[in-house]
């Protein structure tokens, strides 16, 4: 789940948990890109809960390929993520890389070019040292 790597599996906790990100949101506009990624991922974790544990595919679908959730990007577009980690100590400020970049862990969210550049402002967030989004695009981080 990458940004909330450990949500809880059942109903009423993630509900809550739903409704303090979306009170977050609304309290804090700067960091609303890092917020909005989290409540999404409690809302998939949400619909999850709902529908049950998820059914065993048989013999015949299993075979490789990518993750459930997967998109992979156009050729043509570079992309970015966005990878968020969280220690003993809280969480460290996110870091924002391209899609490419070798030096991304976990399970990061992709985001648009605009997501990218409204996230390098924010001062919980950095941008990665390998890969350099902040000159992908065009942003002058000094």
């Amino acid at each position: 789940m990458g940004v909330l790597s450990q949500l809880p599996p059942d109903l009423l906790r993630l509900r809550m948990v739903l409704a303090y990100l979306d009170r977050q949101i609304a309290e804090n506009h700067t960091i609303g890109t890092y917020l909005r990624l989290q409540r999404n991922a409690v809302r998939e974790a949400l619909t999850r809960a709902e529908h049950g544990p998820p059914r065993r595919p048989s013999r015949v679908e299993e075979g490789g390929g990518p993750p459930p959730g997967f998109t992979p990007l156009p050729a043509a577009d570079v992309g970015f993520v966005v990878q968020q980690k969280r220690t003993s100590a809280g969480p460290e400020p996110a870091l924002i890389h391209t899609a490419d970049c070798t030096m991304t862990e976990g399970r990061p969210h992709r985001i648009r070019a605009d997501e990218a550049r409204a996230a390098l402002t924010d001062p919980n967030a950095e941008a990665c040292r390998l890969c350099r989004p902040d000159t992908e695009l065009g942003i002058d981080l000094v």
